[in-house]
This record gives C-alpha cells, structure tokens and sequence, in this order.
C-alpha cells in the first residue's frame, strides 16, 4: 500500500462518517472528553509524571507537575481528536470505535477539528508561557508525529506502521524530565526507549484479537498482512527485547535492586503471556496479553519511583 494510496484513503474520511444517523443524537461534554482518548492520556501522563519525578531537581518542581503535565495532556488529547476525525470512516466499521462521535456523527468533523487546535493551542501555550521552549517544542512535535505521521500516513502505508510511529507515543517520560530540566538527558531516552520497544507487543496483540475488523477497514496491521502465527511470534521476540531493555536503568546506574526485581518478575510475567499467545493455548489470550501490557507498563513505572523514593535510602 503506497502514501499515495494512503493520502486518497485520508480525503475520504474527511468527506463524511459512514452509516451516520439521520438524526445524530446532540453532543454533550462526555463525548469531547471521549474525543481526548482519557484512558490512553491518563497512562501518558503517568510515564509523564515518572519524567518528573525521576528528573534531578533540589526543591519540588511544582510548575513542572502540575502545568507541565496538564499542557502534555492538553496537547495530547488534541493529538487524540485529530486521530478520531482522520479515523471516522474506519471508525465507523470497526465495533470497538464505531459509537466515536465524530464516528457516529454527533460531532461533525470541522467542530472536532476546531475543538483539537484550542486545546493543542493551549496546552502549547502552558507549555511555551510557564515551563520552557523544549517541553512545548517536544511536545508539538509528539503531536505531530502521532497525529499526522502514524494517523495519516504510516498507519495506512506499512505493516510496521506501529513500530515506526511508536515514538511519538513514547515520548511522556521525556517531556515530563525537560519539563523539570530544561534539557534531554540519556537517562530520559531510556525511558523513551522502553515504552518503544512496549508498543508493538502490547498494540499487536489488540490487533491479533481484532483481525477481522482491521482486515474489514483495510488497515495493513501485521496480522491482516503476514497471519496470526507470524505476529504471535513477533510479539515474544518483542517481550524478549523489552525485557532486555527494560534492565538498562539497573545497569546504568539510574535504580537499584528493587526496581531490577520488579522488572524481570514483571518482564518473565509479559514473556509467559507471549508464549500462551503463541501457543494459542489459553482462550481469549490475545486481548488478555494486550491489557496484562497496560498493567506491565504501569507497574513498571511505579516500580522506579518506589525504587527512587523508597528504596534508595536501602542502597547506601
């Protein structure tokens, strides 16, 4: 599947929802909330808060905290419109998007857009105003990487459109530490680097559970293109790979001993889930491994602020 192909896809989306209701039933406040993605921001802001908690400061870095994270989030959810209106007509087919607004036309496209540039717009303003330039400008960037690269172009065009776009979705942990730093450190990229190397396992599975719809809304996900069995394999070399890389801030210095534990207890754990995936020999285990992902990364991530704030004093 070419751009090309992918960018004649995108002009149709934007002419109209499919099997819109006459009569749309009229937008309230819950269904711009819904616009915003809240569960996938929330679990941004959480690797978001980690950037802030783990970057080196001597008086808390309430600014950082409290306006950081609610520009981050602002732009976030902007970036989350904009998918829900590229994506209204696959939306629209496939049964875990098509009650969207935008997909079921209680939201008509130019007020969603219009929706998504007010609150990017603010969020970058926070940003720009009351944290620091490279926050907002990472931050515009994440937007634009997800919203415009993946959503438009990578998701339509590649199989490994999830693998290539996964860095715009990884960036919270950084900009949560340049919000409190003003500067990109390694040890931030570390974390960048984890949620990485977590997107594909943990997105491929939800698309291993839903082939048949991905397949319907011609969306070259990897399960559609290479099969089940293919995917289920790249899934465990994932684990395999995120457990690796999920050791290097033991290694580097960055936590100690409690967070290692965690980590490859919660990395086995991920690891078992992929080889019942692979084996197909527990019932339903595609969308069970995709939310035991959500669950790893979370836990993950406190593991390293408990390490930070619980058990360092342990170490010395």
């Amino acid at each position: 599947m070419t751009v090309h192909a992918s960018s004649e896809r995108i002009d149709e989306t934007l002419q109209g929802p499919v099997n819109t209701p006459a009569t749309p039933a009229r937008a309230v406040w819950k269904d711009y909330l819904e616009l915003c993605k809240p569960r996938v921001v929330a679990l941004m802001l959480l690797t978001s808060v980690v950037g802030v908690l783990l970057a080196p400061f001597e008086t808390f870095p309430w600014s950082a905290m409290i306006l950081g994270n609610l520009g981050i989030a602002l732009m976030a959810g902007g970036a989350a419109v904009i998918n829900h209106v590229v994506d209204h007509r696959i939306d629209s087919i496939m049964a875990r998007t098509r009650m969207r607004p935008v997909a079921q036309g209680k939201i008509p496209v130019n007020r969603a857009m219009t929706f998504a540039a007010v609150i990017s717009g603010l969020g970058f303003a926070i940003l720009m105003g009351f944290v620091n330039s490279i926050t907002a400008w990472l931050t515009f960037a994440s937007l634009i990487g997800y919203a415009v690269v993946y959503t438009m172009f990578l998701k339509r065009a590649t199989p490994q459109n999830i693998v290539l776009g996964g860095l715009a979705g990884a960036a919270p942990p950084l900009l949560g530490w340049t919000a409190v730093t003003g500067e990109v450190s390694g040890h931030a990229l570390l974390l960048v680097l984890i949620i990485f190397a977590w997107t594909p396992p943990h997105f491929w599975a939800l698309a291993v559970h839903r082939k048949a719809e991905y397949a319907q809304a011609e969306i070259p996900m990897l399960p559609v293109t290479h099969g089940d069995a293919y995917t289920r394999l790249h899934i465990l070399l994932y684990t395999f790979i995120l457990l690796a890389i999920s050791m290097l801030p033991f290694i580097t210095g960055m936590s100690g001993w409690f967070y290692w534990v965690c980590a490859l207890v919660l990395g086995g754990r991920f690891i078992q889930w992929a080889v019942w995936l692979l084996r197909d020999s527990k019932p339903r285990a595609a969308i069970l491994t995709f939310r035991f992902s959500i669950t790893y990364l979370m836990l993950l991530f406190v593991a390293l602020l408990m390490d930070r704030y619980i058990f360092d004093a342990f170490y010395y």
